[in-house]
């Protein structure tokens, strides 16, 4: 009797260990990815439904597709301007993050390596800049952007998107040099390199995937900024995929849903590529900022 209670009390344990850990890492993270990637189930099954199964949930399975079709992905390529907007959204986003790198790049090796007074609080008040609002931003910026002649024009997003980039951009860059040692910046200035030189050839290839980091973030928030774009762009031709799928495929109460969805999936596409090929990059960057 004792034997059998000795050996009944390790499978007991294994068990409750099991149950544990379905309960508390299992289901939570099953729940998680039900809400987080149902939306996206949602918008595919949307865009490859036909209106008749779109539009009668009553006959049709709103959750399944029973003939998939591709007259709204044909419809949005070849009876809309959606291939102009992909490529005005891609160089206004290219751009922008070009920008952002740049000016991000200069303001966090200069804060954080040349170490003047009050660097620090400096670093904090551009890191508090990235918390305003863009409501509060929108009205100064739109009468620089007339005044400059940019009004509907890709540039005037391309030099608005740095305000909400660059600061955010600058504190996690800032993080990132903090865990480049000094020591071989000093090694480099006695032996007669130039500030320039130190940050060409050894500080940038050891924060490459800081600056992934920080061009993943631009990257993504330019694709989809709405406010400005919104704003500051009125003709069709130049709008970017989250203004024109929006102002362009609904047409006064009606909602072209399948081409809405269809918009979205194909625009959603480029993001979800740059992750994919830089995540690993991403993680290691943002967990040496926040370390710092």
């Amino acid at each position: 009797m004792a034997s059998n209670a000795s050996t009944a009390a390790p499978e007991t344990m294994q068990w409750d260990s099991r149950a544990r850990r379905m309960v508390m890492l299992w289901i939570p993270l099953c729940c998680f990815l039900l809400i987080l990637l149902f939306p996206f189930y949602w918008m595919t099954v949307t865009a490859f439904k036909p209106d008749a199964e779109l539009y009668d949930f009553g006959t049709h399975n709103p959750f399944w597709i029973t003939s998939p079709t591709l007259q709204h992905i044909r419809k949005l390529l070849f009876e809309t301007s959606y291939p102009q907007w992909l490529w005005t959204t891609m160089g206004v986003a290219v751009g922008a993050t070009c920008l952002s790198l740049f000016a991000s790049t200069l303001a966090a090796y200069a804060i954080q390596r040349l170490r003047f007074r009050g660097s620090q609080y400096v670093g904090l008040a551009i890191y508090l800049a990235y918390l305003v609002p863009p409501s509060i931003l929108f009205i100064p910026l739109a009468t620089m952007v007339v005044q400059l002649g940019l009004f509907d024009s890709p540039m005037a997003l391309i030099l608005v998107y740095p305000t909400f980039l660059v600061p955010f951009c600058t504190w996690l860059l800032i993080g990132y040099f903090k865990s480049i040692p000094y020591e071989l910046e000093e090694c480099a200035l006695i032996d007669g390199a130039t500030r320039l030189q130190i940050l060409r050839r050894i500080t940038l290839p050891l924060a490459v995937p800081g600056l992934i980091s920080a061009g993943i973030f631009s990257f993504t928030l330019s694709w989809n900024e709405f406010i400005y774009a919104l704003a500051f762009i009125q003709s069709s031709e130049n709008k970017t995929v989250p203004v024109a799928i929006l102002t362009e495929l609904v047409t006064g109460d009606v909602y072209q849903w399948g081409a809405l969805m269809a918009g979205s999936l194909l625009g959603s596409l480029p993001v979800a590529i740059f992750y994919s090929f830089f995540v690993d990059y991403y993680v290691s960057s943002l967990t040496g900022a926040v370390k710092e």
